[in-house]
């Protein structure tokens, strides 16, 4: 039988580090491509002499040229700038724009079937930019984005109780970043609601961690950004995919009227399986909510109009 393969798209820390994790729980066939050849050469090699060690045989292959990635049943789009200290994602906007709409016409071609998964920042605007640059239907385009914040507030709950990680469940929606909506009430430790085992106090601190994570890790690194966390995150929706598992993962979703949102890529409860997002997952939201993730929305729409005026220019 033939084996899957996926394209990831950028070999920086981010790529690079989701080409392993993807190696090594033998998901795939990788092709791991940069504009810098040598690094995705180099990378890829690497990986694959780790194969003894790790004990998995799938391939993965370095390269700069494009058509090697034809035929790929996933691709990870993952190129672009990495935020830089004092830069927000909404800077980031019009330098990425130009990089992710070229990877994805590239990819789009050699691979019509293929489901893409955005990480790039900021990455709703990517998302949406991705899925108006390829054509593809809007189930076969997706973000990264809920499924690394939830983590982030999962571990950084965890921390605070002392408690094993797998205990804590958490659901974050919005766009990713300073306007994300966690959703407190479905927060749960064991099944325990989470605010009877912490403080307002504590938990808004947590909240604000959570909302100001990846730049915390940008100041810390100076020359980079988080890479560990975020491949998860990618392999964890790949892995929902290709099993057909059904699972239901936060993630950058096109939304066509679920929570009164309409025509915008935004951070959703989405069931993931072989089709790519199946449905988006409505939640009884508060008017208060409601009120945030609408805003958050809001400010992704901003984003994306500007990407539109840039196409029109």
């Amino acid at each position: 039988m033939k084996r899957r393969k996926i394209s990831v798209i950028g070999a920086g820390n981010v790529g690079g580090t989701t080409a392993q994790r993807i190696a090594e729980k033998n998901l795939a066939d990788v092709v791991l491509l940069d504009v810098k050849e040598g690094m995705a050469k180099g990378k890829a090699l690497d990986i694959m002499e780790s194969a003894p060690l790790c004990g998995f045989d799938v391939h993965v292959v370095g390269t700069a040229e494009y058509d090697v990635t034809a035929g790929s049943d996933l691709v990870v789009i993952s190129s672009g700038v990495p935020r830089k200290p004092g830069m927000s994602r909404d800077d980031l906007l019009r330098i990425n724009a130009g990089i992710v709409q070229s990877v994805t016409r590239e990819v789009a071609k050699r691979s019509p079937d293929a489901i893409l998964i955005v990480v790039s920042n900021p990455l709703d605007a990517m998302t949406y930019a991705a899925c108006r640059e390829s054509g593809f239907p809007p189930h076969r385009v997706m973000g990264m984005a809920g499924a690394l914040d939830s983590a982030r507030l999962r571990a950084f709950i965890a921390l605070e109780l002392g408690v094993s990680m797998t205990n804590v469940h958490a659901l974050v929606l919005g766009g990713h970043g300073d306007t994300m909506v966690p959703l407190m009430r479905y927060t749960t430790v064991g099944g325990i609601p989470v605010d009877q085992l912490m403080s307002t106090d504590r938990l808004d601190a947590l909240v604000k961690r959570t909302r100001d994570g990846g730049a915390e890790i940008v100041s810390l690194l100076q020359t980079g950004s988080a890479y560990y966390a975020p491949s998860a995150a990618v392999v964890e929706m790949v892995e929902a995919i290709f099993a057909d598992q059904h699972k239901v993962i936060a993630s950058a979703a096109y939304c066509n009227g679920e929570y009164g949102i309409r025509g915008v890529y935004v951070g959703v409860p989405a069931r993931l399986g072989l089709r790519g997002i199946e449905a988006v997952v409505e939640v009884e939201l508060t008017p208060t909510e409601r009120a945030l993730l609408a805003q958050s929305a809001a400010a992704v729409k901003e984003l994306c109009e500007k990407l539109d005026a840039v196409g029109r220019s």
